[in-house]
């Protein structure tokens, strides 16, 4: 098969999902001796626009994963994704507790909107919510990991004579319910309400959060206002300098704890060929 770029997608809120991609994406640019294109998927004006691919591009494409599946206010831009006959490596990142059904939705989509997926990925980052849960990942291990993972999807596709017949099989189920958190005391919690505050003494009303925030959620001019749907990205409270944003809502500091409590342990990379 004739091939001639390697493009990467990523919705990435707070950068390790962008991070895993962009160590696939040129891994796999140097084996095929190919160029290499990025498109950020995470702010809304980047995400205005379909963008379209063609039968000669390999295209990662990547996203965290939010309650065990794709996040939801940003799946309807991905199945915008206009595949065109591309062949697609779909990748997602989890927090260290699991990426259950993120994974197997995400090959879908892809597969709807007209790619055929070749390989496919999951891989374990810092969580949004939380510095306590995969702290520095992905780390030097993970980007060897990364690495090995692009080197084998290359020599896969270079050995590819037509385009293969069905999609990359990985467990999950697409149409899976979303993951509903528990609190620390084991009890189902919902915060769907929840939104960051502001500390107005170290606000100086910049405005990175509100240009950080992937729904374009938080009031410019007054930055303690989120009038807009709030996901819960922690795009805001990562991007602040002054460390001025924080959520307080105690149903939702009670499923972080529980995450911290329950999900220390180094969750593996999972790759599938």
């Amino acid at each position: 098969m004739k091939l001639t770029i390697v493009q990467a997608v990523a919705y990435s809120a707070t950068g390790r999902t962008d991070q895993v991609v962009h160590t696939l994406a040129e891994a796999a640019a140097e084996a095929l001796a190919l160029p290499m294109t990025y498109h950020s998927f995470t702010k809304p004006a980047e995400r205005a626009e379909a963008l379209r691919f063609s039968e000669t591009d390999l295209v990662i494409i990547g996203t965290p994963t939010y309650a065990g599946r794709v996040p939801n206010k940003i799946l309807p831009d991905f199945q915008k994704l206009q595949g065109g006959g591309a062949l697609a490596v779909p990748v997602v990142t989890f927090g260290n507790r699991a990426y259950d059904n993120s994974l197997a939705e995400l090959c879908a989509v892809l597969e709807a909107g007209g790619f055929h997926t070749v390989a496919a990925g999951a891989f374990a980052g810092r969580h949004a919510f939380t510095d306590q849960l995969a702290e520095g990942r992905p780390d030097w291990d993970d980007k060897r990991e990364i690495q090995a993972f692009a080197k084998k999807t290359a020599a896969k596709v270079l050995a590819l004579t037509e385009l293969p017949a069905e999609r990359i099989q990985v467990p999950g189920d697409p149409d899976a319910p979303y993951y509903e958190p528990k609190g620390i005391d084991g009890e189902l919690v919902k915060f769907l309400k929840a939104k960051p505050r502001t500390d107005l003494s170290k606000c100086c009303n910049c405005g990175v959060c509100a240009r950080a925030c992937p729904m374009g959620a938080i009031n410019a001019a007054h930055v303690e206002e989120v009038p807009g749907t709030c996901i819960k990205c922690h795009a805001c409270i990562r991007k602040c300098t002054r460390r001025a944003k924080f959520f307080d809502d105690p149903a939702f500091l009670s499923h972080v704890a529980m995450l911290e409590a329950s999900f220390q342990e180094r969750k593996e990379n999972e790759i599938f060929l």
